[in-house]
Protein backbone atom coordinates (compact mmCIF):
# COMPACT_ATOMS: atom_id res chain seq x y z
CA UNK A 1 0.00 0.00 0.00
CA UNK A 2 1.73 3.42 -1.13
CA UNK A 3 1.31 6.17 1.99
CA UNK A 4 0.36 9.10 0.24
CA UNK A 5 2.07 11.19 2.86
CA UNK A 6 5.27 9.56 0.59
CA UNK A 7 3.59 11.46 -2.60
CA UNK A 8 3.63 14.50 -1.51
CA UNK A 9 7.18 14.29 -0.57
CA UNK A 10 7.34 12.95 -4.30
CA UNK A 11 5.98 15.76 -5.87
CA UNK A 12 7.35 18.22 -3.95
CA UNK A 13 11.31 16.67 -4.97
CA UNK A 14 9.29 16.99 -8.28
CA UNK A 15 8.42 20.55 -7.85
CA UNK A 16 11.43 21.82 -6.59
CA UNK A 17 13.97 19.56 -8.71
CA UNK A 18 16.31 19.17 -5.52
CA UNK A 19 16.04 17.07 -2.09
CA UNK A 20 17.13 20.36 -0.22
CA UNK A 21 14.99 22.50 -2.00
CA UNK A 22 11.85 19.94 -0.99
CA UNK A 23 12.78 19.34 2.40
CA UNK A 24 12.89 23.12 3.10
CA UNK A 25 9.16 23.71 1.84
CA UNK A 26 8.21 20.69 3.51
CA UNK A 27 9.68 21.64 6.94
CA UNK A 28 11.71 18.41 6.91
CA UNK A 29 15.23 17.72 6.89
CA UNK A 30 16.80 16.59 3.56
CA UNK A 31 18.19 13.32 4.87
CA UNK A 32 13.98 12.55 6.03
CA UNK A 33 12.86 13.14 2.44
CA UNK A 34 15.41 10.77 1.38
CA UNK A 35 14.11 8.22 3.37
CA UNK A 36 11.02 8.87 2.51
CA UNK A 37 11.44 8.84 -1.27
CA UNK A 38 13.39 5.51 -0.43
CA UNK A 39 10.25 4.12 1.25
CA UNK A 40 8.38 5.15 -1.36
CA UNK A 41 10.67 3.29 -4.37
CA UNK A 42 10.28 0.35 -1.94
CA UNK A 43 6.59 0.41 -1.81
CA UNK A 44 5.99 0.64 -5.80
CA UNK A 45 8.85 -1.52 -6.63
CA UNK A 46 10.37 1.09 -9.09
CA UNK A 47 12.92 3.67 -9.53
CA UNK A 48 11.44 7.27 -9.16
CA UNK A 49 13.98 9.33 -9.31
CA UNK A 50 17.24 10.31 -11.25
CA UNK A 51 19.92 12.33 -11.02
CA UNK A 52 20.29 15.33 -13.95
CA UNK A 53 23.01 17.59 -13.35
CA UNK A 54 22.81 18.60 -9.68
CA UNK A 55 19.27 18.12 -9.20
CA UNK A 56 16.90 14.96 -10.12
CA UNK A 57 14.16 14.29 -12.37
CA UNK A 58 11.43 11.51 -12.24
CA UNK A 59 12.11 8.52 -14.31
CA UNK A 60 9.29 7.02 -16.68
CA UNK A 61 7.99 5.42 -13.84
CA UNK A 62 8.38 8.39 -11.51
CA UNK A 63 6.15 10.41 -14.22
CA UNK A 64 3.36 7.79 -14.23
CA UNK A 65 3.11 7.74 -10.57
CA UNK A 66 2.91 11.52 -10.34
CA UNK A 67 0.08 11.54 -12.78
CA UNK A 68 -1.28 9.46 -9.90
CA UNK A 69 -0.45 11.80 -6.73
CA UNK A 70 -1.85 14.51 -8.54
CA UNK A 71 -5.41 13.54 -8.47
CA UNK A 72 -4.99 11.21 -5.08
CA UNK A 73 -4.21 14.66 -3.27
CA UNK A 74 -6.61 16.90 -5.18
CA UNK A 75 -9.44 13.66 -3.72
CA UNK A 76 -7.59 14.31 -0.80
CA UNK A 77 -8.01 18.60 -0.84
CA UNK A 78 -12.00 17.23 -1.48
CA UNK A 79 -12.33 14.89 1.46
CA UNK A 80 -11.10 17.67 3.48
CA UNK A 81 -13.51 20.00 2.27
CA UNK A 82 -16.78 18.09 1.93
CA UNK A 83 -16.05 16.69 6.05
CA UNK A 84 -14.98 20.41 6.64
CA UNK A 85 -18.92 21.42 5.14
CA UNK A 86 -20.40 18.28 6.70
CA UNK A 87 -18.92 20.02 10.04
CA UNK A 88 -20.86 22.94 9.35
CA UNK A 89 -20.52 26.48 10.66
CA UNK A 90 -18.24 28.68 7.98
CA UNK A 91 -15.24 29.73 10.75
CA UNK A 92 -11.54 30.04 10.10
CA UNK A 93 -8.54 31.80 8.56
CA UNK A 94 -7.42 31.23 4.75
CA UNK A 95 -3.82 32.84 3.53
CA UNK A 96 -3.89 34.61 0.41
CA UNK A 97 -0.64 35.24 -1.20
CA UNK A 98 -0.77 38.04 -3.44
CA UNK A 99 1.39 40.60 -5.19
CA UNK A 100 0.79 44.09 -4.06
CA UNK A 101 -0.98 45.41 -7.24
CA UNK A 102 -3.17 42.58 -6.91
CA UNK A 103 -3.40 43.02 -3.20
CA UNK A 104 -4.66 46.59 -3.77
CA UNK A 105 -7.03 45.80 -6.95
CA UNK A 106 -9.20 42.85 -5.94
CA UNK A 107 -7.93 41.57 -2.39
CA UNK A 108 -8.64 44.17 -0.27
CA UNK A 109 -11.97 45.02 -1.93
CA UNK A 110 -12.68 41.26 -1.85
CA UNK A 111 -12.38 41.28 2.33
CA UNK A 112 -14.90 44.25 2.86
CA UNK A 113 -17.23 41.50 0.57
CA UNK A 114 -16.34 38.73 2.46
CA UNK A 115 -16.82 40.21 6.03
CA UNK A 116 -19.92 41.43 5.14
CA UNK A 117 -21.59 37.79 3.76
CA UNK A 118 -19.36 35.53 5.77
CA UNK A 119 -17.77 37.54 9.11
CA UNK A 120 -16.81 34.08 10.03
CA UNK A 121 -13.57 33.65 7.44
CA UNK A 122 -10.84 35.67 8.34
CA UNK A 123 -8.04 36.29 5.49
CA UNK A 124 -4.52 36.27 6.20
CA UNK A 125 -2.89 38.31 3.09
CA UNK A 126 0.81 37.37 2.53
CA UNK A 127 2.47 39.76 -0.10
CA UNK A 128 3.98 37.84 -2.73
CA UNK A 129 5.16 38.39 -6.11
CA UNK A 130 3.88 37.38 -9.15
CA UNK A 131 5.60 34.32 -9.59
CA UNK A 132 6.25 33.21 -5.93
CA UNK A 133 2.96 33.08 -4.84
CA UNK A 134 2.06 29.66 -6.64
CA UNK A 135 4.53 27.29 -5.34
CA UNK A 136 3.83 28.74 -1.85
CA UNK A 137 0.32 27.15 -2.61
CA UNK A 138 1.72 23.75 -3.81
CA UNK A 139 3.99 23.59 -0.76
CA UNK A 140 1.27 24.10 1.58
CA UNK A 141 2.67 27.38 2.61
CA UNK A 142 -0.69 29.49 1.25
CA UNK A 143 -4.31 28.34 0.47
CA UNK A 144 -4.69 30.53 -2.14
CA UNK A 145 -2.76 32.88 -4.69
CA UNK A 146 -3.73 35.57 -6.70
CA UNK A 147 -0.92 35.44 -9.67
CA UNK A 148 -0.07 36.76 -13.01
CA UNK A 149 0.54 34.21 -16.32
CA UNK A 150 3.92 34.19 -16.85
CA UNK A 151 6.15 31.77 -19.39
CA UNK A 152 7.11 29.09 -17.24
CA UNK A 153 3.36 29.46 -14.86
CA UNK A 154 1.62 26.29 -14.68
CA UNK A 155 -0.87 26.00 -17.05
CA UNK A 156 -5.07 26.65 -16.47
CA UNK A 157 -4.82 22.14 -17.54
CA UNK A 158 -1.91 21.64 -14.54
CA UNK A 159 -3.37 18.73 -12.21
CA UNK A 160 -2.08 20.42 -9.40
CA UNK A 161 -3.82 23.65 -9.31
CA UNK A 162 -7.41 24.84 -10.18
CA UNK A 163 -7.56 28.69 -11.15
CA UNK A 164 -10.08 31.18 -11.41
CA UNK A 165 -9.47 34.07 -14.08
CA UNK A 166 -10.17 37.40 -12.17
CA UNK A 167 -9.10 40.11 -14.66
CA UNK A 168 -6.25 41.32 -17.54
CA UNK A 169 -5.10 44.57 -18.25
CA UNK A 170 -2.93 46.28 -21.09
CA UNK A 171 0.49 47.58 -20.29
CA UNK A 172 1.25 51.50 -21.25
CA UNK A 173 4.41 53.07 -22.57
CA UNK A 174 5.39 55.88 -19.67
CA UNK A 175 7.89 58.95 -20.86
CA UNK A 176 9.13 62.03 -19.68
CA UNK A 177 6.55 64.60 -20.50
CA UNK A 178 8.29 66.25 -22.84
CA UNK A 179 9.77 63.21 -24.94
CA UNK A 180 8.89 63.20 -28.73
CA UNK A 181 6.44 60.80 -28.50
CA UNK A 182 4.25 62.20 -25.49
CA UNK A 183 1.84 63.77 -27.33
CA UNK A 184 1.43 61.80 -30.34
CA UNK A 185 -1.31 59.42 -28.82
CA UNK A 186 -0.82 55.59 -29.31
CA UNK A 187 3.02 54.73 -29.16
CA UNK A 188 4.19 51.75 -31.21
CA UNK A 189 7.11 49.48 -29.45
CA UNK A 190 9.22 49.80 -32.31
CA UNK A 191 9.79 53.18 -32.12
CA UNK A 192 11.06 53.04 -28.66
CA UNK A 193 13.49 50.29 -29.73
CA UNK A 194 16.86 52.91 -29.03
CA UNK A 195 15.91 54.43 -25.84
CA UNK A 196 17.25 52.69 -22.48
CA UNK A 197 14.49 51.46 -20.66
CA UNK A 198 13.46 51.10 -16.79
CA UNK A 199 11.51 47.83 -15.44
CA UNK A 200 11.74 44.67 -13.33
CA UNK A 201 14.46 42.62 -12.11
CA UNK A 202 14.84 39.21 -13.86
CA UNK A 203 12.54 36.83 -12.54
CA UNK A 204 9.62 39.28 -11.67
CA UNK A 205 6.82 38.04 -14.15
CA UNK A 206 6.48 42.12 -15.47
CA UNK A 207 9.74 41.46 -16.51
CA UNK A 208 9.62 38.67 -18.87
CA UNK A 209 6.21 40.01 -20.49
CA UNK A 210 8.02 43.34 -20.94
CA UNK A 211 11.18 41.18 -22.89
CA UNK A 212 8.94 39.23 -24.97
CA UNK A 213 6.47 42.47 -26.00
CA UNK A 214 9.54 44.08 -27.20
CA UNK A 215 11.16 40.81 -28.79
CA UNK A 216 7.71 40.41 -31.08
CA UNK A 217 8.37 44.47 -31.87
CA UNK A 218 11.62 43.12 -33.17
CA UNK A 219 14.45 44.33 -30.70
CA UNK A 220 15.79 43.47 -27.90
CA UNK A 221 15.09 46.33 -24.51
CA UNK A 222 18.19 48.00 -22.71
CA UNK A 223 17.46 47.85 -19.51
CA UNK A 224 19.38 50.44 -17.72
CA UNK A 225 17.41 50.87 -14.49
CA UNK A 226 15.83 47.96 -12.33
CA UNK A 227 12.99 48.10 -9.96
CA UNK A 228 10.34 45.85 -8.66
CA UNK A 229 8.74 49.29 -8.15
CA UNK A 230 6.61 50.73 -10.28
CA UNK A 231 6.36 53.98 -8.47
CA UNK A 232 10.05 54.04 -8.87
CA UNK A 233 10.13 53.21 -12.37
CA UNK A 234 7.31 56.09 -13.16
CA UNK A 235 10.26 58.56 -11.00
CA UNK A 236 12.74 57.21 -13.11
CA UNK A 237 11.00 57.25 -16.71
CA UNK A 238 9.55 61.10 -15.54
CA UNK A 239 13.48 62.23 -14.88
CA UNK A 240 14.51 60.73 -18.48
CA UNK A 241 16.05 58.22 -17.44
CA UNK A 242 14.20 55.85 -19.84
CA UNK A 243 11.10 55.06 -21.19
CA UNK A 244 8.66 51.81 -19.08
CA UNK A 245 6.04 49.92 -19.90
CA UNK A 246 3.92 49.67 -16.24
CA UNK A 247 0.49 47.82 -16.26
CA UNK A 248 -2.67 50.28 -16.18
CA UNK A 249 -4.01 49.50 -12.62
CA UNK A 250 -0.58 49.96 -11.70
CA UNK A 251 -0.34 53.48 -12.53
CA UNK A 252 -4.19 54.31 -11.16
CA UNK A 253 -3.93 57.11 -8.79
CA UNK A 254 0.31 57.87 -8.87
CA UNK A 255 1.80 61.11 -9.08
CA UNK A 256 2.65 61.56 -13.11
CA UNK A 257 4.11 65.04 -12.61
CA UNK A 258 7.31 64.68 -15.12
CA UNK A 259 6.07 61.83 -16.97
CA UNK A 260 3.24 61.03 -19.87
CA UNK A 261 1.21 57.82 -20.08
CA UNK A 262 0.32 56.80 -23.66
CA UNK A 263 -1.10 52.84 -24.78
CA UNK A 264 0.60 50.76 -26.64
CA UNK A 265 -0.56 50.44 -30.32
CA UNK A 266 -1.45 47.09 -31.63
CA UNK A 267 -1.71 44.42 -29.80
CA UNK A 268 -0.57 45.63 -26.23
CA UNK A 269 1.30 43.63 -23.84
CA UNK A 270 -1.25 42.55 -21.14
CA UNK A 271 -1.19 41.00 -17.55
CA UNK A 272 -3.32 38.17 -16.87
CA UNK A 273 -4.36 37.99 -13.24
CA UNK A 274 -5.92 34.62 -11.61
CA UNK A 275 -6.82 33.01 -8.26
CA UNK A 276 -5.52 29.68 -7.74
CA UNK A 277 -6.04 26.70 -5.16
CA UNK A 278 -4.73 23.24 -4.69
CA UNK A 279 -7.03 21.28 -6.97
CA UNK A 280 -9.75 20.33 -5.15
CA UNK A 281 -9.76 22.62 -2.49
CA UNK A 282 -11.86 25.17 -4.60
CA UNK A 283 -14.84 23.51 -2.86
CA UNK A 284 -13.66 23.89 1.04
CA UNK A 285 -16.48 26.17 2.33
CA UNK A 286 -13.67 28.69 3.41
CA UNK A 287 -12.29 29.07 0.52
CA UNK A 288 -14.97 28.58 -1.77
CA UNK A 289 -16.44 32.07 -0.78
CA UNK A 290 -12.82 34.08 -0.90
CA UNK A 291 -12.75 32.73 -4.36
CA UNK A 292 -16.14 34.05 -5.32
CA UNK A 293 -15.24 37.47 -3.54
CA UNK A 294 -12.24 37.79 -5.34
CA UNK A 295 -14.22 37.13 -8.38
CA UNK A 296 -16.99 40.12 -7.35
CA UNK A 297 -14.35 42.42 -6.80
CA UNK A 298 -12.48 42.26 -10.19
CA UNK A 299 -15.88 42.57 -11.86
CA UNK A 300 -16.06 45.72 -9.71
CA UNK A 301 -13.20 46.99 -11.43
CA UNK A 302 -12.90 50.25 -14.19
CA UNK A 303 -13.23 48.78 -17.51
CA UNK A 304 -9.98 49.21 -19.72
Amino acid sequence: MIDPRRLRVLRAVADHRTVTAAAAALYLTPSAVSQQLSALEQETGHTLLIRNGRGVRPTAAGEILLGHTHAVLAQLERAEAELAAYAGGVAGEVTAAAFATGIAEVVAPALGLLAADHPGIRVRVRDAEGDESLPLVLDGEADLAVAVEYRGAPGADDPRLARVPLYAEPFDAVLRADHPLGTAGPVALAELAESEWIGPYPGNPCHDMIVFACELAGFQPRLVHSSDDFRAVVALAGAGAGVALVPRSALRGMELTHAVVRPVSGTAPTRRVFAAVRRGAERHPLISPVLDSLSRAAGQLPAG
